[in-house]
């Protein structure tokens, strides 16, 4: 599977820069203004959504919910401080390890 994540990349920065945005003008700035509260929450009903297109076998729907999802991730990490280069070192620790191993580490 080959991914171009520069639109990603993209975003990230797109995110940053509406940081100090007035909340009124700026959907990104308003979910920023409210903390990692308001923006965890939101995430929260993307993924719902996201899981709701899924259940239902809505491909079209699983795709749009899963931008929004992905685009609300990266608001809570920049809301919590967490860089995409953080969780691209986690993704690098874990790789080649099982999923089954790793939550045995983790004792779940």
């Amino acid at each position: 599977m080959s991914a171009d994540f520069t639109r990603l990349a993209r975003l990230c920065e797109t995110i940053e820069a509406r940081r100090h945005a007035a909340p009124e003008t700026s959907y990104v700035a308003s979910l920023l203004a409210g903390g990692p509260e308001k923006a965890a929450k939101k995430l929260g009903e993307e993924a719902v959504e996201a899981v709701l297109a899924a259940a239902a076998g809505d491909r079209a729907a699983l795709v749009h919910e899963s931008a929004d999802l992905l685009f609300h991730l990266l608001v809570l990490w920049a809301a919590c401080g967490v860089a995409p280069a953080d969780v691209m070192a986690e993704l690098a620790r874990r790789e080649g390890v099982s999923g089954l191993e790793e939550k045995r580490r983790r004792g779940r």
